[in-house]
């Protein structure tokens, strides 16, 4: 009788675990193309990184703050190469506009495994003449932005496969530890959270981590390196992204999630277009190449850090564009007046 039982208990359990298993096949067919979050991606560098992601197979969430018409051209340029693509509207300074976002993306796709923080805005000014809304503005969307993305995001990320890589799982007694769907979580998933992390030990649930390849690129600047002169707000931001990108990447490391920065100097833009003649001359004389960077090559890199397996054994690192020697020197001697200020959209 004892037997019978044990033998019936035994075969309930594989009889979930195959359910399961079934339902996580079925997600991840869903998930095979990786899936990205780019943010600020209706212009410029953003519009660039998420084009060429989804030319290059990727399911690509196309964040935007204001520039629907833009976003939807974005989109709509991935289609038509065959790929598919979403567009949301939302500020990334706001933790809500942040979760709604991660959750779009989590209910077409499954999941999210690539985040690509650049949206980014300027407010430029002498510090002396800077108002605070001006600093407050910069800091809250190009640093706490990224810093709610990445939060949200990646817990996201961690909660959902380990979801999938725990939906299989057995005990030594037998028992489910866990069985369901990847989609529409509620508030249970942050006690599981909890608990998994309590239980990591136990279980060592390290092998698991080991399955995940998860990608961060964070947009800085090389004005968060060296300055620039009225943009105080701007490269204190951008400063700030660099040390959260190798702070994070010393977290996430052993969660197999890799985190870089790539810090653009001059790159051609709508700004740039509006320079006047004499601003441009002392602009390009620093630039050993002597010519602007082109959103497409930020782009290139950007693509080969999301998703080259050469770069799985990249993590906190600042790849920068543009090395101008003496350039911190000449603003430090007032050669570039306010009328001079180099607008942050170029970098």
């Amino acid at each position: 009788m004892q037997i019978s039982a044990s033998i019936m208990i035994h075969t309930g359990v594989r009889a979930q675990v195959v359910a399961v298993e079934q339902a996580s096949a079925e997600v991840t067919q869903n998930v095979k193309a990786p899936v990205v979050i780019v943010t600020g991606a209706s212009r410029g560098i953003g519009r660039a990184i998420a084009s060429t992601l989804g030319k290059a197979g990727c399911k690509v969430l196309v964040n935007y703050a204001r520039s629907s018409k833009e976003a939807e051209e974005v989109s709509k340029e991935i289609e038509a190469c065959g790929g598919q693509a979403l567009t949301f509207g939302g500020d990334v300074s706001k933790q809500a506009d942040v979760e709604s976002m991660i959750k779009t993306a989590v209910d077409a796709w499954g999941t999210v495994d690539i985040l690509i923080n650049n949206a980014g805005i300027t407010r430029d000014g002498l510090l002396m003449r800077m108002k605070k809304p001006q600093w407050q503005e910069v800091i809250d969307l190009n640093l706490t932005g990224v810093f709610l993305c990445t939060q949200v995001g990646m817990f996201k990320y961690l909660t959902i496969n380990m979801f999938r890589c725990l939906s299989s799982l057995v005990c030594n007694q037998g028992y489910l530890l866990f069985a369901g769907s990847s989609k529409n979580y509620d508030e249970k998933e942050k006690a599981f959270a909890a608990m998994l992390f309590k239980v990591n030990s136990k279980f060592k649930l390290q092998r698991f981590f080991c399955r995940l390849h998860g990608r961060i690129i964070n947009i800085a600047s090389v004005v968060g390196l060296v300055g620039n002169a009225g943009q105080a707000n701007y490269s204190a931001a951008k400063a700030g992204v660099i040390g959260l990108t190798k702070s994070v990447a010393k977290e996430y490391a052993s969660r197999n999630i890799n985190v870089n920065a790539v810090a653009p100097g001059f790159i051609a833009s709508d700004m740039t277009a509006k320079l006047n003649e004499d601003t441009e001359k002392k602009i390009l004389e620093i630039i050993p190449l002597g010519r602007y960077g082109q959103p497409e090559e930020v782009a290139g890199l950007v693509e080969f850090l999301a998703l080259n397996p050469a770069a799985s054994y990249i993590t906190g690192q600042i790849d920068g564009y543009c090395t101008y020697a003496g350039v911190h020197h000449r603003w430090r001697n007032g050669d570039v007046g306010e009328s001079e200020i180099l607008p942050a959209e170029s970098f």
